[in-house]
């Protein structure tokens, strides 16, 4: 089948400047889309056997927030101590999604849960309930939450690689760019595959409409859900995963984010990936050079 998120993309050729064409067109098209986002939904709702994975391993779901919504999973290997941590940030376009979805976990758990690292995979509140900003807000709340709790998992605060896909990659970006969203830092951050670097360049062309749900039409607001423009030289050390695959070029966004971050001193590794947008992030964990150079940039910000 091909990848959905993929052929969503291929959309944004027919749209305008400021959304979807208006009408019929615009109402079939998003209909088509929300149908292609529910079947994903169920079709990577099937549950994750972590003892399968690692004899001994624990999953606890936690809540950070008074709202449902507002929870994380916890996997834990057997007999942790300071161990490193990983907290993963699902996509969906900001309005679907969830932190126990198999491409979100399976593979990356099959990675590094052996290799002694806790798992943590967050959920947060999305369109329409919130908007992109908000979202990042729900995440650092995650965040901290995760620093305070990570000893009591074995784990430590100090070694922590925040990830993220899609709208969830967005979302981790604008928190990596100005930490002080969050508080306490973190070790580092994998971008994975994220069309939205700079707010304000994407909503002055051509867009999709859930665009203009996830950020609205006040550019004061762009600006700040926006990770170029919030950038700041504290930003955490990135490293920015992109798809070479997709009609919109994220790759393009990617290497613009670089040269703001390298103009201004500072180091910003880029991976291209000839990989569809949903296989960036169910194949992270499989046995290949992608996982591993991954695997390579989380050890360097975790001497």
């Amino acid at each position: 089948m091909k990848p959905i998120l993929a052929a969503l993309i291929a959309v944004s050729l027919v749209v305008t400047a400021g959304g979807v064409t208006a009408g019929p067109l615009r109402d079939r098209m998003n209909a088509k889309f929300q149908d292609r986002l529910q079947a994903k939904q169920a079709e990577e709702g099937r549950p994750i056997d972590v003892q399968s994975i690692l004899p001994g391993a624990r999953k606890q779901t936690l809540s950070y927030g008074p709202d449902a919504r507002q929870a994380i999973d916890v996997y834990t290997p057997p007999n942790t101590q300071d161990a490193p941590v990983i907290v993963m940030v699902h996509g969906g376009a900001w309005k679907v999604g969830d932190k126990a979805n198999a491409a979100v976990v399976e593979n990356k758990l099959k990675y590094w849960l052996p290799k002694g690292y806790v798992f943590v995979s967050v959920n947060y509140r999305m369109l329409p309930d919130i908007m992109a900003y908000e979202q990042a807000s729900d995440v650092a709340e995650a965040l901290r939450y995760v620093q305070f709790h990570a000893g009591g998992w074995g784990a430590r605060s100090d070694r922590l690689i925040l990830m993220g896909h899609s709208a969830g990659a967005h979302i981790v970006a604008l928190l990596s760019s100005n930490p002080a969203l969050v508080g306490q830092r973190w070790a580092g951050t994998i971008v994975l595959d994220s069309a939205v670097m700079s707010v304000p360049e994407l909503m002055s062309h051509r867009h999709l409409a859930f665009y203009d749900e996830a950020f609205g039409a006040d550019k004061a607001y762009w600006l700040k859900a926006s990770p170029i423009e919030q950038w700041t030289a504290d930003a955490v050390p990135m490293l920015a995963v992109c798809s070479t695959k997709r009609k919109d070029k994220p790759c393009d966004e990617a290497k613009a984010f670089q040269t703001r971050v390298t103009r201004a001193g500072h180091a910003m590794p880029l991976l291209p990936q000839d990989l569809t947008h949903e296989e960036i992030n169910r194949s992270l964990g499989l046995s290949s050079a992608y996982t591993a150079a991954v695997d390579r940039f989380m050890a360097s910000q975790l001497k």
